[in-house]
């Protein structure tokens, strides 16, 4: 019985081992943001957001008014067989 709990405690390291190197390595990498400026975070307006979101709006419908023109056409013929 003895035995049976030691292998388990012996499983759960090796098993855990390596979460627990991962969240050293997160801790060590993560800088300290307690004192950071608010505008540190700030990526952009709202405006240009929104600029942006039209624009891609307007290229993902050309791509897909290009996409059903392109869907429309007709195959081309398949080649004859060479008569022999």
């Amino acid at each position: 019985m003895l035995n049976k709990f030691v292998a388990m405690g012996l499983g759960a390291v090796i098993a855990l081992a390596p979460v627990a190197v991962v969240e050293a390595q997160a801790q060590a990498s993560t800088p300290d943001t307690s004192m950071a400026s608010p505008a540190a975070k700030h990526t952009g307006s709202h405006r240009g957001h929104v600029r942006r979101k039209g624009n891609t709006a307007g290229h993902r419908a050309r791509a897909s008014a290009h996409h059903m023109h392109h869907m429309s056409k007709k195959p081309a013929p398949a080649p004859e067989a060479p008569k022999s």
